[in-house]
């Protein structure tokens, strides 16, 4: 099967490889972009940047809209959570050993939920139609809306 889902993970260790991974870049996992990350990570769900702003107020006083933003533009930039359009909202990504990876993400229009999934049949099939209108892709985040099967099971 093509379509690779994300084994779960302790937030933890999600937290110190996303460390190794920006040291890796020569990139720093400063404390407060580790702590937006584990925000993001310990919602499980999409979050809004205020609602994390919000959330970071509790444990920094100072907080402010930019401080947020900054942080999460970094961790996008790294490939450590996604941004949903459809949602303006971000989730976190598995660490992977790579990053703009070419992610399709499942949004239940029922409960809200979202699964990631990272089908290289979609991408591939996407670069191909690209390329035959002389289109260079540089990055792709596909978000399909729906139900997901508990939100389709009969009650």
């Amino acid at each position: 099967m093509d379509a690779e889902t994300h084994p779960p993970t302790t937030i933890a260790a999600q937290l110190d490889r996303a460390s190794l991974l920006c040291e890796s870049r020569g990139a720093k996992l400063t404390e407060l972009r580790r702590q937006v990350l584990a925000l993001v990570l310990e919602t499980g769900r999409p979050v809004g940047a205020y609602d994390l702003l919000e959330k970071l107020r509790g444990q920094r006083r100072g907080a402010a809209p930019p401080t947020v933003y900054r942080a999460l533009e970094f961790l996008m930039q790294h490939g450590l959570i996604h941004k949903l359009e459809r949602l303006s909202a971000f989730i976190g990504c598995p660490v992977h050993d790579h990053h703009n990876h070419a992610a399709q993400f499942l949004i239940c229009g029922g409960c809200g939920t979202v699964q990631e999934l990272e089908d290289a049949s979609v991408r591939v099939a996407l670069e191909q139609a690209a390329a035959r209108l002389g289109f260079a892709i540089r990055g792709v985040t596909v978000e399909a809306e729906g139900r997901c099967a508990a939100c389709n099971t009969p009650a």
